[in-house]
């Protein structure tokens, strides 16, 4: 008979805990969620940056210093790029890259950008590549310099 009382208060007691325990993961992800930028994950990891050029059919001008790329996956697929370049090879590098760009714009850029140019539509995205948008921000550092920040995304 004794045997079977604690059968019966061994699982009334997991029966009991398992609210606390319940609560004790979701407090953990409350935290997780609060603390964390990526909190389903997906945070930026460095790439080659002939990889996230790629992705958006370009390649990384002969001339280009201080470069640092990254990816940025989750839902969609998100590769940044930014190096600076000679400003007198700025548009050539552009030109050669998207030959079917739109005309540089100054309405959508980044802050502190000096032009950008925005393929986000099947009539400017370059076809046989991987993103569905292209955004190049460029800004100039001074007469002979220019930072390109370089974006390519799935939607």
């Amino acid at each position: 008979m004794a045997e079977r009382g604690r059968t019966r208060w061994g699982t009334v007691a997991a029966i009991l805990a398992l609210p606390a325990l319940i609560m004790a993961g979701l407090a953990v992800m409350v935290v997780r969620f609060a603390t964390s930028d990526h909190p389903l994950g997906g945070a930026p990891e460095k790439v080659p940056c002939a990889e996230a050029l790629d992705f958006g059919g370009a390649k990384l001008p002969d001339a280009a210093f201080e470069d640092r790329c990254t990816v940025q996956t989750w839902l969609d697929t998100d590769y940044r790029a930014e190096f600076r370049l000679p400003r007198a090879q700025l548009w050539a590098w552009l030109r050669h890259t998207y030959p079917g760009a739109p005309e540089p714009d100054t309405d959508l850029c980044l802050d502190g950008a000096d032009f950008c140019v925005n393929m986000n539509s099947e009539s400017t995205v370059p076809p046989g590549i991987d993103a569905n948008a292209v955004e190049i921000d460029v800004s100039y550092e001074g007469p002979d310099q220019a930072l390109v920040r370089f974006t390519a995304f799935t939607v």
